[in-house]
């Protein structure tokens, strides 16, 4: 049978097609389904576009702020937001292109439309005139992974009220917003926008800004947050969200008082909810956790044999890196290969705000709460000559360390470029080194991972550079 595949993939994001390679390099017979695009959410509208754009924004806030300190000045200077966002396509229309031609590279049949099981083993893909193929597998992945959540009384319009979709791809810069989530698209945007000059107010209902984040991180982000003029409501809870003649009313609430903010644009960025809905999983009998994510073990299986899940439909954590390595892991469990275990809570987490945030593990007050006897090892870019070189040396290193076995029990970090250090610190925590052997390893100088080894040192008691 032409449609029988040994894997069939549902879902062509990070995590999705990633899977795909990986089990037709096992040598499985292996089909891919989206009903939108190769990529996703990632290469499309979210990790890689917003990157591009990130990189446009610290060149204008350059441009903007820093004129003086670098010894240029500007008589008229002009910058165009849409140009920003046109090579931001770009830049992920290349991306995208690479998917394809990786998929035909390692010959995986590319299905485009929506998919719905019709039985433990088939599915039928319905494409955009109606036409429906049916496919067969021994093996169906779930890759679906997430979209944004609003409550349902807030009317996304696309254009005074939107999500990161709808901003990602707009080429008009407005003028005022109001940020609702301080997530990491929450205060990506915020740094996108404000460079340009925008005014923008991030409402968050937790007590700091990236509520999930060491709080030390919250306060250094806050501090330069407000250095940019960008404004900040903590501890807020909106009440609602309306659409006006001119733009929005969003009003919040905290302490029993309410306020009311006006803007142009409010952009929604609280969560995500899983697509798990309308694929069948309900009709074979696969088991979802009440907030609809999909259960998975270990080994990526749901509980009905043949159908496995992975990614942000998962709910394990939200990261296109995390649904990456998860793919490769049900590949290799389904063809039976040599594979690994999966520790989420030790995976690298990234935020690209200004200064960029990076993190993993347990932060120092879940380490004390979990029992252990906690050793920090800090050190602040301020001293960091490299850092100092490229005039951005806000933040620090912070490594929360066992005391009782030097073993790294997490990392937080805030800073220049500080997301390209984690590599360094989550290989040295999965094979077990300790803060004595990052010490120990000569790092380039000037580079900003000195920060990493100074931070070692600090551990011990003996830093050399503060």
């Amino acid at each position: 049978m032409e449609n029988l595949y040994d894997v069939v993939v549902i879902g062509a994001g990070p995590g999705g097609y990633v899977a795909a390679i990986r089990a037709a390099q096992l040598g499985q017979k292996t089909a891919i389904v989206d009903k939108q695009w190769l990529g996703g959410v990632c290469l499309n509208v979210g990790c890689i576009p917003s990157k591009a754009l990130l990189r446009n924004a610290e060149i204008a806030h350059t441009l903007r702020e820093r004129g003086k300190e670098f010894g240029f000045s500007f008589d008229n200077l002009v910058l165009d937001f849409s140009a920003a966002t046109k090579r931001s396509r770009q830049v992920s229309d290349r991306l995208v292109k690479g998917v394809g031609f990786l998929m035909k590279k390692n010959n995986i049949a590319v299905h485009m439309g929506t998919a719905k099981l019709t039985g433990k083993d088939s599915l039928n893909v319905t494409d955009k005139d109606g036409k429906v193929t049916e496919l067969k597998a021994k093996n169906i992945i779930i890759a679906t992974g997430a979209s944004s959540a609003v409550p349902g009384v807030w009317k996304v319009d696309g254009q005074k009220i939107v999500t990161y979709s709808e901003a990602i791809l707009q080429e008009k810069l407005p003028k005022s917003v109001v940020v609702i989530g301080s997530g990491a698209i929450g205060v990506e945007f915020s740094t996108i926008w404000s460079s340009y000059g925008t005014d923008v107010t991030i409402v968050e209902m937790l007590p700091h800004l990236v509520p999930l984040e060491d709080v030390e991180v919250s306060v250094e982000l806050e501090k330069a947050f407000k250095k940019r003029g960008i404004k900040t409501l903590l501890g807020h809870k909106v009440e609602s969200v309306e659409t006006t003649e001119t733009g929005v009313r969003v009003t919040v609430s905290a302490g029993g008082e309410n306020k009311v903010l006006e803007a142009d644009q409010a952009l929604v960025a609280i969560g995500f909810r899983p697509n798990s809905k309308g694929l069948g999983l309900e009709e074979v009998g696969v088991k979802l956790t009440e907030r609809g994510f999909i259960e998975i073990n270990e080994k990526m299986s749901t509980n009905v044999p043949g159908i496995w899940a992975i990614g942000d439909v998962t709910g394990k954590l939200m990261l296109a890196h995390v649904g990456s390595a998860m793919g490769i892991v049900c590949a290799e469990n389904i063809a039976g290969h040599k594979t690994v275990t999966l520790d989420y809570e030790m995976m690298p987490r990234a935020t690209y705000c200004q200064p960029q945030i990076a993190s993993f593990g347990l932060t120092e007050a879940q380490a004390q709460e979990r029992g252990y006897t906690v050793k920090i090892g800090r050190f602040p870019f301020q001293a960091n000559g490299k850092a100092l070189g490229l005039g951005d040396y806000a933040g620090w290193v912070k490594l929360v360390i066992d005391e009782k076995y030097g073993e790294i029990l997490g990392a937080h970090m805030i800073g220049p470029e500080v997301t390209e250090l984690l590599p360094e610190l989550t290989l040295a925590h999965m094979m077990e080194l300790t803060t004595e052997e990052i010490s120990r390893n000569v790092h380039a100088h000037p580079t900003i991972s000195e920060a990493l080894m100074e931070a070692a040192h600090g551990a011990s008691g003996s830093p050399i550079h503060i």
